[in-house]
């Protein structure tokens, strides 16, 4: 594994960071060169510190006005069943993340619909009627306090 400088996680915190991540304005953020910015972003993509860059899109602005979170208990919790789930939670469009959990509830899912219909028609025309899902639970988000996906690169200083 990479040992990271300081240079590295200045770059890194950079990147996460809203605002411009071309090389010249990073080079001028940074006080390093474009090019050592290109290849220090080079190596750290390939040793797999930066995961993907995207620009992140607004809800609002697209029509996508209730948030929720969607717990599931499965009926068994079975390697074809997980499987089911995997391949059903990536047909819906309105799932953008998901995770397996410890506890009672083996799901959750971060979806965002254009409305209670449209949220509804989730849980009763697709999740509920699905083989292996045993009980749905959801919570509608009513305001958001942090909305953040910059990682805390504090320890490694």
């Amino acid at each position: 594994m990479l040992q990271l400088d300081s240079l590295d996680i200045k770059l890194l915190a950079a990147l996460q960071s809203e605002g411009p991540h071309s090389a010249i304005d990073l080079s001028k953020h940074l006080g390093m060169s474009a090019s050592q910015i290109g290849r220090r972003r080079q190596r750290l993509e390939q040793e797999g510190f930066i995961d993907r860059s995207v620009f992140r899109l607004s809800p609002k602005a697209l029509g996508l006005d209730v948030q929720a979170f969607i717990q599931i208990q499965t009926e068994s919790q079975t390697r074809a069943t997980h499987q089911s789930i995997l391949e059903l939670v990536n047909r819906q469009p309105q799932v953008v993340a998901a995770w397996t959990l410890t506890g009672e509830d083996d799901y959750i899912f971060r979806v965002f619909c254009s409305g209670l219909p449209d949220l509804n028609a989730l849980i009763q025309n697709v999740l509920l009627p699905h083989k292996g899902i045993g009980r749905v639970q959801s919570q509608i988000v009513m305001g958001e306090m942090k909305d953040d996906t910059a990682l805390p690169l504090d320890h490694l200083t």
